[in-house]
């Protein structure tokens, strides 16, 4: 899977790893929800999902018309070791709101949110 490293300031403060696969799927859930923090930037289109315990960033969560999508940060999965693909460099500086929901639609994983 592709390992993209998102250039924003957010993004390089948590050193992501993130990947997602619009063939695949994501079930994403926490045992206890109210250790998440949903965190939207400026321009609301997504939710980004930061652990309210140890800090580390999740993954994000967008409503595009195709459903709901993610990204996940490979940083924060149990078996991130097998994440070791070269990290391609990303920036969406400039996008417009139908352009980066568009790519969303397109580019991240089909997700399903268990709260």
């Amino acid at each position: 899977m592709r390992l993209r490293a998102c250039g924003c300031s957010f993004c390089r403060a948590h050193n992501t790893r993130t990947t997602s696969d619009p063939q695949g799927s994501v079930e994403i859930w926490a045992e206890d929800w109210s250790l998440v923090e949903p965190y939207r930037f400026g321009s609301r289109t997504a939710e980004f999902l930061i652990c309210r315990r140890c800090g580390v960033y999740i993954g994000a969560l967008g409503e595009t018309a195709a459903g709901i999508r993610a990204v996940i940060n490979t940083n924060c999965l149990g078996d991130r070791a097998a994440f070791t693909g070269q990290l391609h460099p990303v920036s969406h500086d400039g996008e417009g709101t139908e352009d980066r929901l568009a790519r969303r639609a397109a580019n991240w994983t089909p997700a399903t949110i268990h709260r």
